[in-house]
């Protein structure tokens, strides 16, 4: 290492200009590397992202490129310039990144985050995590599955939690936000996430299922799906199917600056998902005082602190659910505070320079 502090090369799949929650976490762990007095540079190489996102200083983002050119690239600047360190940001990307390191003769810092760490990968995969200096993985539940495949020292392998934006604080919702979702004076249940056939683990389609449960109880409960993908057109004719078509409301993808106001338009965030890997959407709407209910088994524990900022239940227990959902609705607003303090950004930095400076 240099003794004005480390040049890191990082490889992405999602860096600045990207959205969802790994692009988030990646634009949170770089800007913490960033700010840490042991790194220099950090040069940036993401798969998608914006050719001229605005990034921290001390960080040069690349153009960001297919398959192919992406990993051409990345060998090119490891055989070109000197890397104290290569991060690699999602474990489908390690084959590469395992060889960029090699080539740079730098230690490998491989990122694990949820489903993909979860299942045992191919052989090239195993190979390359097993190289790995350090693996962070996002929560307890994804440390847990990686170290029933991955051959290497569990010391080696660290829980490095997401981090809550500043700007995801408790509050009324803008009155000016909430008619402009059309959602009156409806008692919110909300799920934030992308509508990907891919990603049905999320749960959408439970909370549409105990919709009439919770109805009976509760007739102006309005359920409200912000995000956007190819599973829309089913979910759509499972509301028409358990009647419930009318208190269903499909937003679309909500930009990153209106995401405060329509957590704190919710008095409950529901998404029974049973493959998170930390799950960022839950702390976003506990920071912002939504009642939060999550699915039991994944790594939402974490993003929950064992209780503290939501409940769990059995995402298959139909009655469970809309019990959980209907206790949020009728309770009391909830302060965010406590959730807000204890994943801040500034906690989240700290941790990344320790293991920066005592890990690497």
């Amino acid at each position: 290492m240099s003794d004005a502090g480390m040049k890191v090369l990082a490889l992405l799949t999602d860096g600045f200009g990207a959205a969802g929650g790994i692009a988030r976490y990646n634009q949170d762990f770089i800007t913490a590397l960033a700010v840490s007095p042991a790194v220099r540079a950090v040069s940036a190489l993401p798969r998608h992202g914006a050719a001229q996102a605005e990034t921290p200083a001390r960080v040069a983002q690349h153009a960001p490129a297919g398959r192919v050119a992406w990993s051409a690239h990345a060998l090119r600047l490891a055989a070109s310039e000197r890397f104290d360190v290569v991060f690699c940001g999602h474990l489908r990307a390690a084959p590469l990144a395992a060889a960029v390191a090699g080539l740079a003769r730098a230690p490998l810092w491989l990122q694990a985050h949820g489903v993909e760490a979860w299942a045992r990968p191919g052989a090239a995969v195993r190979r390359a995590a097993a190289r790995a200096a350090l693996v962070t993985c996002v929560s307890r539940r994804t440390r847990e599955r990686l170290l029933r495949w991955c051959d290497i020292e569990p010391a080696r392998v660290c829980v490095l939690p997401n981090t809550l934006g500043a700007r995801f604080t408790p509050g009324p919702a803008s009155r000016a936000a909430r008619e402009r979702l059309g959602l009156g004076d409806a008692a919110v249940i909300l799920t934030v996430g992308r509508l990907d056939s891919a990603e049905r683990y999320k749960g959408h389609d439970r909370v549409i299922a105990a919709l009439p449960r919770i109805l009976r109880d509760r007739p102006d409960a309005l359920y409200v799906v912000a995000g956007e993908g190819g599973d829309r057109a089913r979910l759509e004719r499972l509301a028409r199917d358990a009647n419930v078509a009318g208190r269903v409301r499909f937003v679309g993808r909500v930009a990153d600056d209106d995401l405060p106001d329509l957590y704190r338009a919710a008095r409950v965030f529901a998404m029974p998902s049973e493959g998170e890997g930390f799950g960022i959407v839950f702390l976003e709407a506990a920071a912002c005082g939504a009642a939060v209910v999550a699915g039991a088994g994944d790594g939402a524990a974490d993003a929950l602190a064992d209780g503290a900022f939501g409940v769990r239940v059995d995402p298959h227990d139909q009655a469970a659910l809309a019990a959980a959902v209907l206790a949020g609705l009728n309770g009391a607003g909830r302060d965010g505070t406590g959730a807000a303090q204890r994943f801040a950004f500034s906690r989240f930095a700290q941790h990344v320079d320790h293991l920066v400076t005592h890990r690497i």
